[in-house]
């Protein structure tokens, strides 16, 4: 399920900071909730859940906020400091090393991965899951977030090579509305249009292999050196030991092998795209 909103003793301390530093130019500036609603055109209680920690917002919101504000990238940096808060446990050690990778590779069997995502494609899925009313704030910062990430395929410096193989089950279970699955497809389209990125399908017929169990992905380090992230449903699981990550890399070079060219993945691509 998503997370509750946080306690007051659970906040961690870049959150806490970025939201007292909000409530404290809010009142400096003499600003009720309502006047700076006026000036950002954010919703009123929007900007309250921000300054309570029970929003983080996204970067636009934060742009704004400096701008009102006339504080340069404080906020801004502060923002970014907050995000990283979020992510936990090991995630958040395979988000420090995402942030380093000079190359990714991935395999899903499911979805589409997250750094190619629409918003409308990441939404019905985080919705998927059983959550409560009170609930729905939390899977809209996790949104945020995901959103937010994908910047790391765009960034002007050092952006990372990646190579995502697709399991053709990844197509074969679209979003319900059919204009926002034709916007995730040609999302996909758009995207491997970058220099950075390949994409390629891997088809049903090509029967069993290795790394049906999960998405994994690995990472290539400045150092020559590469992690793993091996992801199920509801867990993952970080992997440095050099012997087993050397066993994923094998059995993900061979599936890069089975899969469809990339010139014939686009193609797969556009004919769904067509209806085909």
């Amino acid at each position: 399920m998503a997370p509750r909103k946080p306690a007051p003793d659970q906040i961690a301390p870049a959150r806490r900071k970025y939201m007292d530093e909000l409530l404290q130019l809010r009142e400096e500036s003499g600003m009720s909730l309502g006047d700076l609603s006026e000036a950002t055109r954010y919703d009123r209680s929007y900007l309250g859940k921000l300054e309570r920690g029970e929003r983080l917002g996204d970067l636009a919101t934060a742009r704004r906020l400096d701008e009102v504000y006339g504080t340069r990238r404080s906020l801004q940096n502060l923002w970014s400091l907050a995000k990283d808060d979020a992510y936990l446990g090991r995630y958040q050690r395979y988000m420090a090393l995402e942030g380093r990778a000079r190359v990714m590779q991935m395999y899903v069997p499911q979805t589409i991965p997250g750094l190619l995502q629409t918003e409308e494609y990441a939404r019905e899925l985080l919705w998927s899951r059983p959550h409560r009313p009170d609930e729905e704030d939390a899977l809209e910062e996790q949104l945020a977030l995901r959103v937010d990430r994908q910047r790391i395929l765009r960034r002007e410096e050092s952006a990372p090579h990646l190579r995502v193989v697709m399991d053709e089950a990844v197509f074969r279970r679209p979003l319900k509305n059919r204009e926002a699955w034709n916007r995730q497809l040609q999302r996909l389209l758009d995207d491997d249009q970058l220099p950075n990125v390949t994409l390629q399908v891997l088809p049903f017929m090509d029967g069993l292999h290795a790394l049906l169990g999960g998405a994994l992905t690995i990472l290539w380090l400045p150092d020559g050196t590469c992690a793993a992230y091996s992801e199920g449903s509801k867990s993952g699981e970080m992997i440095e030991e050099p012997e087993a990550v050397e066993q994923l890399r094998l059995s993900y070079d061979e599936l890069g092998a089975l899969a469809l060219t990339r010139k014939d993945s686009l193609e797969f691509i556009h004919n769904l795209l067509k209806g085909g």
